[in-house]
């Protein structure tokens, strides 16, 4: 029995770890979790599979054959129990009761049995007699031994409760893997992970328990499902197909999606009939034994057009828009768009709504990094709020959120001829962060990584026309020469020597270039002959710069100074651009205006950093959803049920319900004629204080005017 409750509590521990941990996901998805480590130590104990793993199969029919054998020996025990009354005791095994008491009442003994008989079973007990003839023994006398209980419910409990855990241990048995498995090791079945499908990765329509996710798009129907097992996939058809209508997300106020719902109909091919219904979350459809439950939703193959922005070279004309499907194949890049490798576009993701909480991004510095979705972070600065998560509480009350549907994104691949890809996630419009419109524009090198952004600011039209063409001047010499003229000019007062105009054009020209990466900061001599590095360009050529160039102790001056001529000139390099494009030239008195300078000349320096030589913006799109079914052939969940609502009785049965039985000897008074002598016993499974007031209720009932003849609790034994 210890051991059988071990088990028990193992396999309750290990369902509990089953719930907690989501089972049946990729690998790649527990790595990214757990690490590598412990990734392989939880695969190699089974938890990912954890209710279809060997040991848990084996200690749940282990369960199964100990319980069953300790209920088919006790059992009959049991019922023989049952079906007693024990109104065989002697007489004398009264006396050794702890509850017990002797008395005389008023009448004959056959008056007083049949009295005794109507109050036992007026108060509940079931009663059954034995007359006795006496005999030849000393002390047998004739009588009639009265015997009555209650509480029989107490064993049937220990039925009840030892039958459920069987039941709830086959139900989980039949409901879980161990038949599907099963029937793939005796057809012979293959796991497949990719492809299409054939008759050896199939299983048959008629298979009597499964749990499988059923994929269907929007106007489409679909009747071919897919049970994930740790080798692979297994296509399960389905005696019906079912059709996605239209798949509805209601939203609250805040953005926050609150309903999800599937209208589907069902097709049935046997009778040709058709049923329609609404799908929701803890809302399931039954047919036919099959239980269609909404899972999640996915997109079903939407079309987006995205514009393309180039970082180098000419602008791209509007002919030239990628028009790709999510999901679909990849698209291939121009070389006009990438001159230096050959790249593809995959199109992995569209959301048209975006609820994110800004409360964060609007208290950050000009000079901190925006987030968007789960807290990514620009690769400058550090997300300090996500740090407060990690190290103590950081609950934020309603008022300190501030939730904005930021708009759609789109979600796409590049990938080169390696095979090598990096995941790109773009914003369609800009967002507005502290106030000002910045265009998200995030990037990772894999799955496992958060996107980090790129803030790029809009221009007065909300394009990124703006920064575009301003990173376009800092790439043209003529341009850059022209704006370090305007600088030098403005920047010394009139009258001054020209020698002053000629020396901050010098400077200013050098930082521009720097910031260009026209120039490069190390030297280009090499005593080992090798080639010299690639330039660096933004702030990180300007501090090469200031370490290569300037005393230790005047390069916080000098990085004031550079800093204060590259904001200037590149002010006038973007007036330079907007007249040359027959613009009106900006003030920089206006907010507007400085707010755009401020983050166009952080955004420039860390484009450098951007690994694709082109942006990807989506113009227009056309969403079309999808629903994933979680559908289940359940056979064995009935007969869970049933185990849970006789472990539920049989609990209580066993806690709550105390069996008791009463003995009373009545036989006619040999000292008195005319009374009747009574003999009262009680017995009960667990003495409690309701055990002795249910006996003096039984003694004033039964002998009022005798007194308990109970012995002191140390004294106590029963014989029966």
């Amino acid at each position: 029995m210890r051991f059988a409750i071990a088990l028990l509590t193992v396999i309750c521990i290990a369902s509990a770890i089953g719930t907690v941990l989501q089972q049946g996901q990729p690998l790649v998805s527990y790595v990214d979790a757990f690490g590598p480590y412990w990734a392989e130590v939880f695969g190699a104990l089974g938890l990912f599979h954890i209710y279809s793993s060997p040991w848990f199969l084996v200690i749940l029919a282990f369960l199964v054959v100990s319980t069953s054998l300790c209920i088919a020996r006790n059992v009959p025990k049991i019922l023989a129990d049952l079906r007693t009354y024990k109104e065989g005791v002697r007489v004398k095994a009264l006396d050794a009761f702890h509850h017990k008491a002797h008395g005389a009442v008023e009448g004959e003994p056959a008056a007083v049995r049949d009295q005794v008989l109507a109050l036992l079973a007026g108060l509940g007990w079931q009663v059954k007699t034995q007359d006795r003839l006496g005999g030849t023994g000393a002390g047998d006398v004739p009588g009639t031994m009265i015997a009555a209980r209650q509480g029989r419910a107490n064993k049937l409990g220990y039925i009840a409760a030892h039958s459920a855990i069987v039941l709830v241990c086959l139900g989980g048995l039949f409901d879980g893997e161990m038949v599907t498995k099963t029937q793939a090791w005796w057809q012979g079945l293959e796991p497949f992970k990719s492809g299409n499908p054939g008759p050896r990765n199939s299983l048959g329509v008629d298979n009597p328990a499964y749990r499988a996710q059923l994929f269907v798009p929007e106007g489409q129907r679909s009747g071919a499902a897919v049970l994930n097992l740790e080798q692979g996939m297994l296509v399960q058809p389905l005696p019906f197909e079912v059709e996605l209508r239209k798949f509805i997300v209601e939203y609250y106020d805040t953005g926050m999606p609150k309903r999800f719902a599937s209208e589907i109909v069902v097709h049935d091919p046997r009778d040709k009939s058709v049923h329609a219904a609404t799908v929701e979350v803890n809302k399931p459809f039954v047919y036919d034994g099959v239980t269609i439950f909404q899972s999640s939703f996915e997109d079903g193959g939407s079309s987006v057009e995205l514009k393309p922005y180039p970082l180098y070279g000419q602008r791209v004309q509007a002919s030239e828009l990628f028009k790709g499907t999510v999901g679909g194949g990849s698209l291939a890049v121009p070389p006009s768009l990438s001159p230096r490798e050959s790249l593809s576009v995959e199109v992995t993701g569209l959301r048209p709504i975006n609820v994110e909480d800004l409360a964060q991004a609007d208290g950050a510095r000009s000079d901190e990094p925006a987030t968007a979705g789960g807290g990514s972070t620009d690769a400058r600065g550090v997300n300090f709020q996500e740090l407060g998560r990690q190290l103590g509480s950081d609950h934020k009350s309603a008022a300190d959120r501030k939730l904005t549907n930021i708009g759609p994104s789109v979600t796409y691949k590049l990938r080169d001829a390696a095979g090598q890809a990096r995941e790109y996630q773009n914003y369609m419009v800009p967002v507005n962060i502290g106030g000002q419109p910045l265009f998200l524009l995030g990037v990772r090198s894999a799955p496992s990584e958060p996107f980090r952004f790129l803030r790029v600011p809009a221009d007065d039209q909300m394009q990124l026309t703006g920064w575009l063409r301003l990173r376009e001047a800092l790439a043209d010499p003529a341009m850059r020469q022209q704006a370090v003229q305007r600088f030098s000019t403005r920047g010394v007062p009139q009258g001054e020597r020209s020698e002053l105009v000629d020396q901050l054009a010098l400077s200013s020209q050098r930082v521009l270039e720097l910031y260009a990466g026209v120039h490069n900061v190390v030297d280009p001599a090499r005593a080992d002959g090798a080639p010299p590095p690639e330039p660096t360009a933004g702030f990180q050529a300007l501090s090469d710069f200031v370490e290569k160039a300037v005393p230790e102790p005047e390069r916080e001056r000098a990085s004031a100074t550079l800093i204060r001529i590259l904001n200037g000139t590149l002010f006038e390099l973007l007036n330079v651009v907007r007249e040359h494009d027959g613009l009106k030239p900006l003030s920089p008195d206006e907010p507007a205006t400085s707010a755009f300078m401020t983050q166009a000349v952080l955004s420039l320096s860390d484009a450098n950093a951007y690994p694709a030589p082109f942006i990807l913006l989506p113009s227009s799109f056309e969403h079309r959803q999808a629903s994933v079914f979680q559908v289940t052939r359940t056979p064995g969940r009935n007969v869970v049920y049933l185990g849970c609502v006789l472990l539920i009785v049989g609990v209580f049965s066993m806690l709550y319900v105390r069996e008791r039985r009463v003995w009373v000897w009545v036989r006619a008074d040999e000292a008195q004629p005319g009374q009747t002598a009574l003999t009262l016993a009680l017995s009960s499974t667990r003495q409690t204080l309701d055990t002795d007031a249910e006996f003096e209720r039984l003694r004033q009932t039964l002998l009022p005017a005798a007194q308990p003849s109970t012995p002191s609790p140390a004294d106590h034994r029963e014989v029966i």
